[in-house]
């Protein structure tokens, strides 16, 4: 490891600690990446590239010292939460029309053979129904 990475490391170990205890000194607090950035003084993507073992560290020891979930994964527990209602309310819409296209099919054979009968009866329509198809003679 080079002077540099060692020295990185060392802020963002020290950055954690405060971060966890906290005593932050130069970000906002917050137990999240950018704060940890911010407090350690490197850069965001060197969290994320050089050093993700420390991000993970991180996030574990929040989830461990602190008994919260880091500000990303209760994102994502909403984003699934919000998620799993849509597909219920999905699932019972699609039930819902599944049902409704049973009863149209129905009412659609009903009608059809009542217009049959209609056609095949010897017997003069009714003076309020007006044939589409009249009758050859």
């Amino acid at each position: 490891m080079t002077e540099q990475s060692t020295d990185e490391r060392a802020r963002i170990r020290a950055a954690i600690d405060r971060l966890l205890t906290g005593r932050p000194t130069t970000s906002d607090g917050a137990l999240t990446v950018v704060a940890l950035a911010a407090e350690a003084g490197v850069h965001r993507m060197a969290l994320q590239k050089r050093h993700a073992d420390l991000k993970h560290e991180f996030y574990e020891r929040v989830r461990a010292e602190t008994k919260q979930l880091p500000a990303s994964e209760r994102r994502l527990r909403r984003t699934v939460s919000d998620l799993k209602e849509t597909v219920a309310a999905q699932k019972a819409e699609i039930t819902a029309l599944r049902h409704q296209v049973t009863q149209l099919a129905l009412v659609n054979a009903v009608l059809t053979r009542q217009g049959h009968n209609l056609n095949e009866s010897s017997a003069e329509a009714p003076d309020n129904v007006v044939r589409l198809h009249p009758k050859e003679g």
